[in-house]
């Protein structure tokens, strides 16, 4: 377009990397709602623990946190109840085709031992942004490729041969319960 006076008029893209990883936990916060509303399952997701140490107050009913830090390492991502059994659940993004280990820290995996080894049910689901996949992967496959590998990642191809593709709809967004009646509770495909 041409502008009066030879003025250019440019425009630059700038990028937001405050929401990254955000769109899988939106998908699962809309699925659980769904499953919440619909009396299917309850899953919520589990708030980190912080302590706040300086809190400015702008105007008497206007606070900022000016200062805080996390009181504990946190857990897992999500938590519920399915059919009488305990949930839980770790969501992750990555852009690679494999999933860093590194993502993962080793206080998570001892919670998912732990839940494993009391009889609930625990997964991590991930999501390869570049390939638009989603999968449910369980935690006794996880503990197992950990445990029994010295790589420092999981390939795609591990959770394609292991772990259950999750198919996007409306609603549910991302249905893990019907891959939860499949892996765990002896459901048919």
């Amino acid at each position: 377009m041409k502008y009066p006076n030879a003025i250019k008029k440019t425009t630059r893209k700038t990028i937001d990397y405050a929401n990254r990883g955000m769109d899988l936990e939106s998908d699962l916060n809309l699925t659980n709602t769904y499953y919440l509303e619909n009396n299917i399952a309850i899953v919520h997701k589990k708030p980190t623990p912080i302590r706040i140490v300086k809190v400015s107050f702008d105007n008497k009913k206007h606070a900022t946190i000016k200062e805080a830090y996390f009181r504990l390492p946190s857990t897992t991502d999500y938590n519920g109840l399915y059919k009488g059994r305990y949930i839980d659940f770790e969501a992750k993004e990555v852009r690679l085709k494999s999933f860093p280990l590194s993502n993962i820290n080793a206080h998570q995996i001892e919670h998912m031992r732990k839940v494993i080894n009391h009889g609930g049910i625990c997964f991590i689901i991930v999501r390869f942004t570049t390939l638009n996949k989603t999968f449910l992967f369980k935690g006794e496959d996880l503990i197992d490729y950990i445990d029994g590998e010295k790589a420092k990642s999981i390939p795609l191809a591990i959770f394609e041969e292991k772990g259950y593709l999750l198919k996007e709809a409306f609603m549910p967004r991302l249905n893990y319960i019907d891959i939860i009646d499949i892996a765990y509770l002896g459901g048919k495909v």
